[in-house]
């Protein structure tokens, strides 16, 4: 059983563009899933899909992105974690490195990146960052 699916799913992540990986394999939950649907239109996963393994137990196979051999992912970390919640209104959302990464919000209207909750004006929960 994992206290955070989403943590584990970004150190998947990271650890599979480490080894080169053309995929890598996560724990299903909605919020992981939503979180990958923004790395998608954002530019920095190929595609995920859902695999149901057993009935009752599903994953989510995720293409990792690769520029000429070099990851496009630099650096992906969580913010917001179980122990300590991060909350951030908009106006106070510093824009990460300078607006070249993004950060991605759990916000009243959905999981949306940074640019697009500055479009819809609101805040929320800082999930993670991504350069």
């Amino acid at each position: 059983m994992l206290t955070d699916t989403l943590a584990d799913m970004l150190t998947r992540i990271r650890n599979g563009q480490q080894a080169k990986l053309a995929y890598v394999h996560a724990h299903m939950s909605r919020l992981s899933a939503s979180v990958l649907e923004v790395l998608k239109n954002e530019g920095y996963i190929r595609e995920y899909s859902t695999e149901e393994i057993r009935k009752g137990v599903a994953m989510i196979k995720i293409e990792l992105k690769y520029n000429h051999g070099i990851a496009v992912i630099k650096k992906i970390d969580r913010v917001s974690k179980p122990g300590r919640r991060v909350y951030s209104s908009i106006s106070k959302l510093a824009r990460f490195y300078n607006g070249l990464g993004i950060s991605i919000l759990s916000t009243p209207k959905g999981v949306m990146s940074d640019h697009d909750a500055r479009i819809a004006n609101i805040g929320g929960e800082v999930l993670c960052t991504v350069f």
